[in-house]
Protein backbone atom coordinates (compact mmCIF):
# COMPACT_ATOMS: atom_id res chain seq x y z
CA UNK A 1 0.00 0.00 0.00
CA UNK A 2 3.03 2.31 0.81
CA UNK A 3 5.26 0.99 -1.56
CA UNK A 4 9.29 1.35 -1.70
CA UNK A 5 10.90 2.07 -4.83
CA UNK A 6 13.06 -1.35 -5.92
CA UNK A 7 16.54 -0.54 -6.39
CA UNK A 8 17.94 -2.20 -9.59
CA UNK A 9 21.43 -3.64 -10.21
CA UNK A 10 24.15 -1.04 -10.59
CA UNK A 11 27.44 -0.48 -11.16
CA UNK A 12 30.01 -0.19 -8.30
CA UNK A 13 30.57 3.25 -9.52
CA UNK A 14 27.22 4.42 -8.41
CA UNK A 15 27.47 2.73 -5.05
CA UNK A 16 29.47 3.82 -1.88
CA UNK A 17 28.99 3.12 2.10
CA UNK A 18 29.72 5.54 4.49
CA UNK A 19 29.07 6.27 8.28
CA UNK A 20 27.52 9.24 10.21
CA UNK A 21 27.34 9.59 14.10
CA UNK A 22 24.11 10.99 15.65
CA UNK A 23 22.60 14.02 17.24
CA UNK A 24 20.82 13.67 20.45
CA UNK A 25 17.89 14.36 19.21
CA UNK A 26 18.30 11.66 16.02
CA UNK A 27 17.03 9.01 18.71
CA UNK A 28 13.57 9.18 20.08
CA UNK A 29 12.60 8.03 22.90
CA UNK A 30 11.47 4.83 22.20
CA UNK A 31 15.11 4.43 20.49
CA UNK A 32 13.69 4.48 17.13
CA UNK A 33 15.85 6.47 14.52
CA UNK A 34 13.68 9.35 13.60
CA UNK A 35 12.33 9.93 10.30
CA UNK A 36 13.73 13.79 10.34
CA UNK A 37 17.33 12.47 10.81
CA UNK A 38 17.53 9.49 8.45
CA UNK A 39 18.06 11.98 5.06
CA UNK A 40 21.22 13.52 6.59
CA UNK A 41 22.55 10.00 5.48
CA UNK A 42 22.58 11.57 2.26
CA UNK A 43 25.62 13.87 3.04
CA UNK A 44 28.44 11.69 3.87
CA UNK A 45 27.01 8.86 1.44
CA UNK A 46 26.20 9.95 -1.97
CA UNK A 47 27.30 13.96 -1.97
CA UNK A 48 30.80 13.54 -0.22
CA UNK A 49 31.37 10.36 -1.11
CA UNK A 50 30.21 9.67 -4.50
CA UNK A 51 28.91 13.09 -6.35
CA UNK A 52 30.53 16.28 -5.34
CA UNK A 53 33.96 15.46 -6.82
CA UNK A 54 33.20 13.58 -9.58
CA UNK A 55 34.18 15.36 -13.10
CA UNK A 56 30.09 15.02 -14.11
CA UNK A 57 28.91 16.89 -11.21
CA UNK A 58 31.68 19.68 -11.88
CA UNK A 59 30.79 20.06 -15.37
CA UNK A 60 26.69 20.03 -14.83
CA UNK A 61 27.46 22.95 -12.34
CA UNK A 62 29.83 24.54 -14.14
CA UNK A 63 26.70 25.00 -16.51
CA UNK A 64 24.45 25.98 -13.96
CA UNK A 65 22.62 22.44 -13.99
CA UNK A 66 21.88 20.96 -10.66
CA UNK A 67 19.71 18.34 -9.13
CA UNK A 68 17.26 19.60 -7.05
CA UNK A 69 15.03 17.50 -5.20
CA UNK A 70 11.46 16.65 -5.98
CA UNK A 71 10.35 13.54 -3.86
CA UNK A 72 11.81 11.84 -0.43
CA UNK A 73 10.71 8.93 0.77
CA UNK A 74 11.93 8.07 4.81
CA UNK A 75 10.67 5.16 6.75
CA UNK A 76 12.41 4.44 9.89
CA UNK A 77 13.26 0.77 10.46
CA UNK A 78 14.22 -1.58 13.41
CA UNK A 79 15.11 0.10 17.25
CA UNK A 80 16.44 0.28 20.00
CA UNK A 81 19.68 2.01 19.08
CA UNK A 82 21.96 4.71 20.87
CA UNK A 83 22.40 7.58 20.28
CA UNK A 84 25.87 7.54 20.78
CA UNK A 85 26.07 4.75 18.04
CA UNK A 86 27.80 5.16 14.46
CA UNK A 87 25.78 4.49 11.80
CA UNK A 88 26.96 1.99 8.70
CA UNK A 89 25.06 4.07 5.48
CA UNK A 90 24.78 1.80 2.03
CA UNK A 91 23.88 4.34 -0.84
CA UNK A 92 23.62 3.72 -4.69
CA UNK A 93 22.27 6.04 -7.37
CA UNK A 94 20.79 6.38 -10.75
CA UNK A 95 20.43 8.61 -13.71
CA UNK A 96 16.77 7.90 -15.72
CA UNK A 97 14.74 9.87 -17.43
CA UNK A 98 10.80 10.38 -17.57
CA UNK A 99 8.78 10.91 -20.72
CA UNK A 100 5.84 13.45 -21.16
CA UNK A 101 2.16 12.47 -22.63
CA UNK A 102 3.66 13.17 -26.14
CA UNK A 103 5.96 10.22 -25.43
CA UNK A 104 9.21 13.10 -25.87
CA UNK A 105 11.89 13.77 -22.65
CA UNK A 106 10.35 15.83 -19.79
CA UNK A 107 12.33 15.47 -17.17
CA UNK A 108 15.80 13.85 -16.33
CA UNK A 109 16.22 12.75 -12.66
CA UNK A 110 18.80 11.55 -10.26
CA UNK A 111 17.39 8.44 -7.91
CA UNK A 112 19.44 7.10 -4.81
CA UNK A 113 18.55 4.83 -2.52
CA UNK A 114 20.22 4.77 1.00
CA UNK A 115 19.73 2.45 4.25
CA UNK A 116 20.93 2.98 7.41
CA UNK A 117 22.43 0.06 9.90
CA UNK A 118 23.32 0.25 13.63
CA UNK A 119 24.16 -1.83 16.73
CA UNK A 120 20.92 -2.85 18.63
CA UNK A 121 21.87 -0.75 22.32
CA UNK A 122 20.17 1.54 24.21
CA UNK A 123 21.48 5.07 25.41
CA UNK A 124 21.08 4.80 28.99
CA UNK A 125 21.03 0.99 30.54
CA UNK A 126 20.11 -1.66 31.08
CA UNK A 127 21.10 -2.83 27.45
CA UNK A 128 18.50 -4.64 25.38
CA UNK A 129 18.23 -8.45 24.46
CA UNK A 130 20.81 -8.76 21.27
CA UNK A 131 22.73 -5.39 22.21
CA UNK A 132 25.11 -5.22 19.10
CA UNK A 133 23.91 -6.92 16.72
CA UNK A 134 23.29 -4.66 13.68
CA UNK A 135 19.77 -3.83 12.60
CA UNK A 136 18.30 -2.22 9.24
CA UNK A 137 17.47 1.69 11.56
CA UNK A 138 16.07 3.02 8.14
CA UNK A 139 15.97 3.65 4.59
CA UNK A 140 15.19 6.47 2.31
CA UNK A 141 14.26 6.91 -1.37
CA UNK A 142 14.91 10.44 -3.26
CA UNK A 143 14.37 11.70 -6.55
CA UNK A 144 15.85 14.74 -7.47
CA UNK A 145 15.24 16.77 -10.76
CA UNK A 146 17.72 17.98 -12.77
CA UNK A 147 17.30 22.19 -13.69
CA UNK A 148 18.93 25.05 -13.97
CA UNK A 149 17.55 26.87 -10.69
CA UNK A 150 19.43 30.54 -11.59
CA UNK A 151 18.77 30.80 -15.12
CA UNK A 152 15.52 32.65 -16.44
CA UNK A 153 12.36 30.54 -16.24
CA UNK A 154 11.79 29.81 -19.73
CA UNK A 155 15.58 28.08 -19.71
CA UNK A 156 15.38 26.04 -16.27
CA UNK A 157 14.18 23.01 -17.98
CA UNK A 158 17.27 20.19 -18.52
CA UNK A 159 16.21 17.80 -21.47
CA UNK A 160 19.62 16.53 -22.15
CA UNK A 161 22.83 17.17 -21.05
CA UNK A 162 25.94 18.08 -22.78
CA UNK A 163 28.88 16.50 -21.08
CA UNK A 164 31.88 14.67 -23.00
CA UNK A 165 31.62 10.91 -22.31
CA UNK A 166 28.08 10.82 -21.12
CA UNK A 167 24.74 10.06 -22.62
CA UNK A 168 22.55 12.72 -23.90
CA UNK A 169 19.86 11.45 -22.43
CA UNK A 170 20.18 8.56 -19.71
CA UNK A 171 18.73 5.30 -21.31
CA UNK A 172 16.93 4.17 -17.68
CA UNK A 173 13.24 5.46 -17.71
CA UNK A 174 11.57 6.40 -14.95
CA UNK A 175 7.76 6.42 -14.10
CA UNK A 176 7.09 10.28 -12.87
CA UNK A 177 4.51 10.74 -10.24
CA UNK A 178 2.69 13.95 -9.87
CA UNK A 179 2.92 15.22 -6.67
CA UNK A 180 -0.58 15.40 -6.30
CA UNK A 181 -0.78 11.80 -6.22
CA UNK A 182 0.10 12.08 -2.50
CA UNK A 183 -3.15 13.92 -1.75
CA UNK A 184 -5.34 10.36 -2.29
CA UNK A 185 -5.57 7.89 0.49
CA UNK A 186 -4.61 4.45 0.29
CA UNK A 187 -7.09 2.10 -0.71
CA UNK A 188 -7.88 0.92 3.05
CA UNK A 189 -7.92 3.96 4.59
CA UNK A 190 -10.80 4.80 6.78
CA UNK A 191 -11.02 8.59 6.10
CA UNK A 192 -11.15 10.76 9.25
CA UNK A 193 -11.97 13.94 7.72
CA UNK A 194 -14.22 14.29 4.60
CA UNK A 195 -12.31 16.12 2.86
CA UNK A 196 -9.05 18.82 3.29
CA UNK A 197 -9.37 21.05 5.67
CA UNK A 198 -6.89 23.94 6.79
CA UNK A 199 -4.55 23.87 9.58
CA UNK A 200 -5.14 26.75 11.71
CA UNK A 201 -1.12 28.02 12.05
CA UNK A 202 0.29 29.38 9.53
CA UNK A 203 3.87 28.60 8.11
CA UNK A 204 5.66 31.56 7.82
CA UNK A 205 9.33 30.69 6.72
CA UNK A 206 11.96 32.82 7.55
CA UNK A 207 16.11 32.83 6.22
CA UNK A 208 16.93 30.08 8.59
CA UNK A 209 14.72 27.58 6.80
CA UNK A 210 16.87 28.85 3.76
CA UNK A 211 19.77 27.50 1.67
CA UNK A 212 22.25 28.14 -0.56
CA UNK A 213 20.00 27.35 -3.43
CA UNK A 214 17.89 30.75 -1.85
CA UNK A 215 14.96 29.07 -1.28
CA UNK A 216 13.44 27.03 1.38
CA UNK A 217 15.46 23.70 1.67
CA UNK A 218 13.42 20.30 0.99
CA UNK A 219 14.67 18.76 4.64
CA UNK A 220 12.38 21.71 6.36
CA UNK A 221 9.15 20.96 4.75
CA UNK A 222 8.70 17.14 6.86
CA UNK A 223 8.96 18.56 10.43
CA UNK A 224 6.11 20.94 9.57
CA UNK A 225 3.98 18.41 8.31
CA UNK A 226 4.18 15.94 11.11
CA UNK A 227 3.43 18.84 13.64
CA UNK A 228 0.20 19.46 11.99
CA UNK A 229 -0.75 15.60 11.25
CA UNK A 230 -0.29 15.62 15.50
CA UNK A 231 -2.25 18.87 15.48
CA UNK A 232 -5.13 17.17 13.99
CA UNK A 233 -4.82 13.70 14.67
CA UNK A 234 -4.96 15.21 18.87
CA UNK A 235 -8.15 17.19 18.01
CA UNK A 236 -9.48 13.91 16.57
CA UNK A 237 -8.38 11.13 18.68
CA UNK A 238 -7.19 10.07 21.66
CA UNK A 239 -4.16 12.05 22.79
CA UNK A 240 -0.90 9.83 22.91
CA UNK A 241 2.62 9.76 21.94
CA UNK A 242 3.01 8.82 18.49
CA UNK A 243 5.86 8.47 16.30
CA UNK A 244 6.13 9.19 12.35
CA UNK A 245 7.23 6.11 11.20
CA UNK A 246 6.35 6.46 6.80
CA UNK A 247 6.92 9.74 5.67
CA UNK A 248 6.55 11.01 1.83
CA UNK A 249 7.29 14.71 0.58
CA UNK A 250 6.88 15.60 -3.26
CA UNK A 251 7.83 18.92 -4.28
CA UNK A 252 6.32 21.12 -6.83
CA UNK A 253 7.36 24.29 -6.37
CA UNK A 254 10.13 26.37 -3.93
CA UNK A 255 8.88 28.52 -1.22
CA UNK A 256 11.16 31.39 -0.26
CA UNK A 257 12.10 33.42 3.09
CA UNK A 258 9.08 35.70 4.44
CA UNK A 259 6.22 34.10 2.66
CA UNK A 260 3.34 33.13 4.40
CA UNK A 261 1.77 29.90 3.41
CA UNK A 262 -1.18 27.51 4.96
CA UNK A 263 -1.14 23.33 5.51
CA UNK A 264 -4.10 21.79 4.68
CA UNK A 265 -4.62 18.07 5.49
CA UNK A 266 -6.76 15.24 5.58
CA UNK A 267 -6.76 12.56 8.64
CA UNK A 268 -7.54 8.68 8.02
CA UNK A 269 -6.63 5.78 10.42
CA UNK A 270 -4.96 2.76 8.14
CA UNK A 271 -3.99 -1.01 9.04
CA UNK A 272 -4.28 0.19 13.10
CA UNK A 273 -2.14 3.36 12.91
CA UNK A 274 -3.10 6.61 12.04
CA UNK A 275 -2.16 8.57 9.31
CA UNK A 276 -2.60 11.96 7.44
CA UNK A 277 -2.40 13.85 3.24
CA UNK A 278 -0.86 17.11 3.59
CA UNK A 279 -0.90 19.96 0.88
CA UNK A 280 1.15 23.39 1.60
CA UNK A 281 0.07 25.76 -0.61
CA UNK A 282 -0.40 29.80 -0.93
CA UNK A 283 -3.89 30.52 1.19
CA UNK A 284 -5.98 31.45 -2.16
CA UNK A 285 -4.48 28.57 -4.33
CA UNK A 286 -4.72 25.41 -2.60
CA UNK A 287 -5.11 23.63 -5.90
CA UNK A 288 -1.68 24.78 -7.17
CA UNK A 289 0.07 23.31 -4.21
CA UNK A 290 4.15 23.72 -3.36
CA UNK A 291 4.97 20.63 -1.49
CA UNK A 292 2.54 17.63 -1.00
CA UNK A 293 2.83 15.30 1.82
CA UNK A 294 1.68 11.89 3.48
CA UNK A 295 2.26 10.08 6.13
CA UNK A 296 1.36 7.41 9.13
CA UNK A 297 2.22 8.01 12.58
CA UNK A 298 1.56 5.19 15.78
CA UNK A 299 2.06 5.40 19.46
Amino acid sequence: MFPYPEQPQLPPDQQSVASMTLRYSDVTQDGRMSVLAIPHGNSPALWDALLRDHPVSRALAAQGVLPIMSRLLVESGEGPLSASAVVDLRVAYQLAHTLGEDGDVERLVMLSWLTLHAPRGATHPPQPPGAGEPIQVGRCFAEHVFTRPFAPPAERKVLSFDVADMEPVPAARYTWQPPETLLHLPADAVPLDAELRADPTDIVFGLDHTDSNHHVNSLVYPQIFIDAALRRLGALVQSVPRRCHHLEVAYRKPSFAGERLRIHLRAFSFGGTFGASLVLAPHADIERPRVTARLLLAP
